[in-house]
This record gives C-alpha cells, sequence and structure tokens, in this order.
C-alpha cells in the first residue's frame, strides 16, 4: 500500500517533512491522528528509519493503544517492538525506572494517586499542627501541584502569600514523608525526568542519541515542564514534530498551556507550519457554528474549517422550563432518534460543564429506561476492592510503601485494631523506619528474647518493646509479617494473576469480599475483571510485569476505561469529552454562570478557555448537534432566572432552528412572557425610540439597534436595577410594544 495516496494535500505534506521541527495546527476531526500514524509508518517504512529511535508523546492511554492498533495494520506488529509509544507520565516512569539511580532513586518506586497524595498531605497537616480546615487537603495538593509542574522544589518555591508559605512547608514535608515510601506522584514523574536530564549529561545524551525523531500529539495541553523535556531530548538535531491546536485546549486548570504553541514557534523560527482544515467528522452547519462561537477568542490562528459532508441540519436550539425539563427533553428526542432509525444509543452524548448537572439527566434516563454510561463516576480503578487487590501487589512490589501497607494491614480483619495500628506507627515513627522494617525488628526483639518463645506467648517481650502490644496483637503482627514475607518471596518467580490469585486466597479477601450479598458478588465481578487486566500482562518477563501492570493501573484515565461496545448513551462533561465523537451531541445548560461557568465572569482568559471548551463539546457531534438552556434553574437550593449564554448569541441566526417543546402546567402561573427565544424568527427590526418588552429585565427603550453575524444587536435602556443591555434579537425573545410616531 502507498502511504502517501492515502492522505489529503495537507496531511501528506505534514507526513513528508523530514527533518526539523514541524508545527501542525490540526482543526478538530481533521485527522491528527491519522498524520500521526502515517509519519510514524513513513519514518519506518519508507525512509528505513528503526522504531527504536522514535519517541511518539499521546494525550491518553487510549490514544496510544488506538495509534499502535493502526500501526500494526500499516507496517506490522513486529517492526513496532522497539518504538517508544505513551503519555508522558508514562514515557517518564519507565525513563525513572531505567535511570533511577543516576538521581538517588530506588527503581521499584511505586506512583501514588490522588487519595494517596491527599492521605500523605492530611498527615504532614497533622504532623505540622496544622488546621485541614483552613488548610484544605485539596488546595494545598493543587498548590504543590502547580508548583511541580513549573519545575519548582520545595526549596525554590518562592509563596507569594501566608497560605502559600504554609502550603511550601507542607510540601517539604509532603516530599519526605513520599521518598519514605520510595514514592512519586504523578508531577514527580515529569519533574523528576527534567531533573535527571538537566544533572546527568551522558544520560541526556544517550536518549539523545536514541531519539532521532520525537512525535507530540495535542500540544496545545503540554505544561512547562512536559515542553523542557521535548526540547531537551530534541536539542540537537531539532526533529520535533508537534500537533496541536489552541483552540482546543481545556485544561490550563491543570497546568496546561496553549501559549506553548507561541514559544514553538518562537523557539523554532525555521519551523515548518501546516494547517489541517479540512474537517472529516462534522456536517459543514456545525462547524460554521463552532466557528462563529471560537472565532471570538483574542489568540489564535485562523483557521477556515471544511468539509466534504453534507451541509446537515441546522443545530438545534431548546429552550427547556427549567432543568427538569431540559432533561425530559434529552431523554425523548434520545428516544424518538433511536426509534426512528437515526442513530443507535451509542451514538448518542449528552454533555455538560459540571458534574451537578448529571443527576436530573440521569434521573431522566432511568424513568425513561434508556440504558446509560456515565463518564466520570466512581473510576473502575477508585473502587474499594480494585484499590484494596492493588495495594496487596504494590506491597508486594515495593515492601516499604506505607501507604499500602496502612490500607490492608487489617483487611480483611486480622485483629489489629486501631489501637494497635497506632502504636506501630508511633514506634516506626521514633525508630525512623518503615512500618515494615518496624515489623521485621519486632519479629528479631522477639526472637532474640526468647528464641524458644514463639509468637503465640510473646507478652511481656512486645509489651516492653512497645508497651500498648498485648500478646494478642502481636501474634496479629507477625502472622500478617509473615505470609506479606511469603508473597514477596513468590514475587520473582510468578506471574501477576498468579500472584493476585495467591492475595486473594492466602489474605482471605476474596471470602471477605463474597459476602453472600449482590453487593458482594458484584464487587467480585471487579475483582475478575483485574484479573483479565494482570492476565494481559503475563506476557512480559515476571521481573517487569508486576512493574508494568502497577504502572497502567496508576497512569490510566476515566476516557481510557470507555468501553465503546455497549449500546448506551454517553454523559460525560464537557472536559472528558475531548478526543471523542458521537452521531448526536447534546449540550445541556447553555446558560451564563453555567457555561460559561461563573468563575470566568470578569477573567478574560479563563473566558476564552469556556469558549474553547463550548468549542470542543459542539465539535464532537457528527451529524446532529442539540443546544440547550433554562428559562429558569435550582441552583445551591435556589431559584432563579437564567440568561441564555452569550455563546448561543455568536451563532448566525441561519444556521439555528429553533423547536418547540411542552412547557409543565406550573409555567401558566409565571406573568406572560414575550415570544420564546426557540420561535422561529422575529418579524421586522428595532428601532431606537421602541418601547420593548424583555421576559426577565421587563419594558424598556431601544437605544441602538445593528446587524451582528447574520442576527441583530439590541441595546436596551431598561428600567430599574436592570439598566443598559446588550441583547442578540434572535434569542432575546424581545416583544416590542410600541413605536414613535
Amino acid at each position: 500500500m502507498d502511504l502517501l495516496t492515502q492522505l489529503n494535500p495537507a496531511q501528506r505534506t505534514s507526513v513528508e517533512i523530514l527533518d526539523g521541527p514541524v508545527l501542525v495546527l490540526a482543526g478538530p476531526g481533521s485527522g491528527k491522528t491519522r498524520v500521526l500514524t502515517y509519519r510514524i509508518a513513513y519514518l519506518v517504512k519508507e525512509c528505513a528509519i528503526d522504531p527504536y529511535n522514535i519517541m511518539a508523546v499521546t494525550f491518553t492511554n487510549k490514544a496510544a493503544r488506538e495509534m499502535r492498533s493502526r500501526l500494526d495494520r500499516l507496517i506490522g506488529q513486529q517492526r513496532l517492538q522497539h518504538l517508544t509509544m505513551g503519555t508522558f507520565h508514562a514515557i517518564c516512569a519507565r525513563l525513572l525506572r531505567r535511570e533511577a539511580q543516576a538521581i538517588g532513586l530506588p527503581s521499584n518506586f511505586v506512583i501514588y494517586g490522588r487519595d494517596d497524595q491527599l492521605g500523605l498531605i492530611k498527615q504532614a497537616l497533622r504532623e505540622l499542627n496544622l488546621d485541614d480546615k483552613m488548610y484544605r487537603p485539596t488546595a494545598i495538593q493543587a498548590a504543590i501541584s502547580k508548583a511541580k509542574r513549573s519545575l519548582f522544589t520545595p526549596e525554590e518555591y518562592n509563596p507569594p502569600t501566608y497560605w502559600h508559605e504554609v502550603a511550601a512547608r507542607v510540601y517539604s514535608r509532603y516530599q519526605q514523608l513520599l521518598r519514605a515510601n520510595s514514592a512519586l506522584d504523578f508531577d514527580d514523574l515529569l519533574m523528576l525526568a527534567v531533573r535527571l536530564l538537566n544533572e546527568c549529561e551522558d544520560v541526556l545524551r544517550k536518549y539523545q542519541r536514541r531519539y532521532v525523531y520525537v512525535l507530540v500529539d495535542e500540544f496545545q495541553d503540554t505544561d512547562s515542564a512536559q515542553y523542557q523535556l521535548v526540547k531537551m531530548l530534541t536539542a540537537g538535531r531539532k526533529n520535533l514534530f508537534v500537533v496541536g491546536d489552541e483552540d482546543q485546549s481545556i485544561y490550563g486548570w491543570r497546568g496546561a498551556d496553549y501559549r506553548n504553541i507561541r514559544r514553538f514557534r518562537e523557539d523554532y523560527p525555521e519551523a515548518r507550519v501546516v494547517l489541517l482544515e479540512q474537517n472529516y467528522r462534522s456536517t459543514q452547519n456545525i462547524l460554521e457554528a463552532a466557528r462563529h462561537v471560537i472565532s471570538l477568542n483574542t489568540w489564535r490562528t485562523h483557521k477556515r474549517l471544511w468539509t466534504k459532508n453534507p451541509q446537515g441540519l441546522p443545530v438545534t436550539v431548546f429552550e427547556a422550563y427549567d432543568e427538569q425539563e431540559e432533561a425530559e427533553y434529552i431523554a425523548r428526542e434520545i428516544e424518538r432518534l433511536v426509534a426512528e432509525g437515526v442513530c443507535r444509543l451509542r451514538g448518542c452524548a449528552v454533555m455538560y460543564r459540571t458534574n451537578a448537572q448529571s443527576r436530573v439527566l440521569e434521573d431522566a434516563f432511568v424513568r425513561h429506561g434508556l440504558p446509560y454510561k456515565l463518564v466520570g463516576a466512581t473510576r473502575f480503578y477508585e473502587r474499594r476492592e480494585i484499590r484494596d487487590v492493588v495495594a496487596f501487589l504494590r506491597l508486594i512490589h515495593n515492601p516499604y510503601d506505607d501507604v499500602s501497607l496502612k490500607r490492608i494491614l487489617n483487611v480483611p480483619p486480622r485483629g489489629i485494631g486501631a489501637r494497635t495500628r497506632k502504636a506501630l506507627e508511633g514506634w516506626a515513627q521514633r525508630q525512623g523506619v518503615p512500618l515494615y522494617t518496624a515489623l521485621q525488628l519486632l519479629k528479631d526483639s522477639i526472637a532474640q528474647a526468647n528464641p524458644a518463645q514463639t509468637a503465640d506467648g510473646a507478652k511481656s517481650v512486645a509489651s516492653h518493646l512497645v508497651p500498648s502490644f498485648d500478646s494478642r496483637a502481636s501474634k496479629a503482627l507477625l502472622a500478617f509479617l509473615t505470609i506479606v514475607d511469603r508473597w514477596i518471596a513468590a514475587r520473582d518467580a510468578s506471574r501477576v494473576l498468579e500472584l493476585m490469585d495467591l492475595v486473594l486466597a492466602d489474605s482471605g479477601y476474596a471470602d471477605y469480599v463474597r459476602d453472600g450479598t449482590e453487593e458482594g458478588e458484584e464487587r467480585w465481578e471487579n475483582i475478575q475483571e483485574l484479573r483479565t487486566v494482570a492476565q494481559d500482562r503475563d506476557g512480559l518477563p515476571t521481573d517487569s510485569a508486576l512493574t508494568t501492570f502497577l504502572e497502567d493501573v496508576a497512569l490510566v484515565s476515566d476516557v481510557d476505561n470507555l468501553r465503546e461496545e455497549v449500546d448506551a448513551a454517553t454523559l460525560l462533561t464537557l472536559h472528558t469529552a475531548k478526543g471523542l465523537e458521537f452521531d448526536t451531541v447534546f449540550i445541556a445548560g447553555l446558560e451564563e454562570g453555567i457555561l460559561p461557568h461563573s468563575r470566568s465572569l470578569g477573567e478574560p482568559d479563563e473566558m476564552e478557555e469556556e469558549r474553547r471548551l463550548c468549542y470542543v463539546g459542539m465539535t464532537r457531534a457528527k451529524r446532529s448537534l442539540h443546544l440547550i438552556h433554562t428559562f429558569r434553574r435550582t441552583r445551591f437550593g435556589n431559584q432563579a432566572l437564567s440568561e441564555p449564554s452569550r455563546f448561543l448569541r455568536d451563532i448566525p441566526s441561519r444556521l439555528i432552528q429553533g423547536v418547540g417543546g411542552r412547557a409543565p402546567a406550573r409555567r401558566k402561573a409565571e406573568p406572560k412572557a414575550a415570544p420564546s427565544r426557540r420561535a422561529a424568527p422575529r418579524e421586522g427590526s428595532f428601532a431606537p425610540g421602541d418601547r420593548v418588552q424583555h421576559p426577565r429585565f421587563g419594558e424598556g427603550i431601544v437605544v441602538n439597534s445593528q446587524g451582528r453575524g447574520g442576527d441583530e444587536q439590541v441595546i436596551v435602556a431598561f428600567a430599574g436595577k436592570s439598566g443598559i443591555k446588550r441583547l442578540m434579537a434572535g434569542f432575546a425573545g424581545l416583544k416590542r410594544l410600541s413605536r414613535p410616531e
């Protein structure tokens, strides 16, 4: 197969540029994954580049799997064995495993997830006698994460306020606790990888020689550490190929910086820039509507998306009375579309700005008997039983992981109560050793005091060492140590699945979970699914299989777990919609204060990100797009009138169709309103001096009126507190009461 004949002209240009920096600005649905995949295939198949010399960085594990699957079909699996492909975090984890000793890091480090991190931060707050209500662990964690993404160690961190000074103290203690547990958090993976390359020139040169070509997907979502990492790796040859789109940068709140695209252009003025503007996903109407929304952002590269797809239906804008009718409308529409054969359930997605919006939607789906999957609910790897089993395996991998040991010390219950655990922790802290070492010391002390004494009779010795231990507690602790040591001894000769089954049987966890209840059987089914994941790792050498398994579990994301084969509608936040596509998309809550979010009001940069978020949601739709807002909405327990999102006003009326809806009977109690904002195009236009009625602001006088984007912007002076308002007539529901003679 001739690879290049499968590409359009812009894609082909991107793929064929062999040397030097390349920036590909790829609009949504323009085939960026295809470009990245075909470029790797072109380098290997046509240019005879060894896959060992190529690194490809993706945004999610799911994207990496998809690319590898496509490459298997293009050039065969055999050629790809030594290709480096994965997320930044996954690649850095592997790099640190190989080179850990160069910066004094143990190679068997564990990776702590968010809950584990928060646990250590809470511990640090307690040790520093700080109030966790005044210094919330989640806020402290966010501050530490931001510092690490900016590559600031605790010593380099410069706190701007007293609160941040406290955060700096917690940061310092938190890092000490991580080191004591031989653990890293997600941000450490990047920060330490950069530190490794900065401090160890021989390691840097080694990987600069290896990675002749580096490709980065979703470049607009990289942070400072990630950009510095790829710059260092490509400093010699500068064969850095990045694909991104400023218009789709929506993760600023977690460190992503779309300005890295600007920095790339400044750092590599010789870079070739290619625009991918042909869209293969959406209809032209959807693209046009989305373009009008995003075009008002200031710093962006102008792209005019086009498609050979049909013009398609206009974008549907629906005004519901409240969130209940909003959910009902969505459920009824999906029922209708499926019944008429327009699309399948799996082709429908409902997107929203905040997780709190999902409850009413879920209720409606349940009432209508519509299957759905909720992205962002309790993730598989965050379920209690999964975290328990993973903690057992992490302890086998690294027995000095105190967080994992604490989690399963008395799970299932084995007679080690809170008092015993607290005494053990206090003793270990006084000795300055991990809990596993403390248990070994306890065992040795008992054995030395009376070699003939068994754990059953270890009374006075244990009490002498730690007064709060009695013989029963000592016996339970030593029994736990014995079983852990047996697992560790079996580690190197056992497959991951064998280790897992050994743990489930020896610990009694299988019987503990299967307690005869329906919930117990569901938990056991989840563990069976984890066994399937473990089985997939059994083709690896035994010494690396457990490490790889634990890394994959730690670095997996919500979207990675999205199972596409299930025929169910998808409910998800706009942030988790990135990289996905659906036949029909409903975006709920297009109102001021929701989308755009209230936090962005008055903050230009955040408002631009909200606009990008709306754009990303709109461009997930292939055939049909529904934008919904409400007349009133209950938020924080209070009902209030809603104002349609400014993003709706940016879409020309020629691209929109309004639909009628059944309002509940209680709406009759409202004052008589002007024609609905979802009604057909209004009659006539407004002129200065017109007396008008607005459903929310009441009566007013038109000050000025002018055409804008196929609609009419009307400036109205309303009586009382409402004051001067700028309204788009196509959405405002204005009714002219009179016109001056």
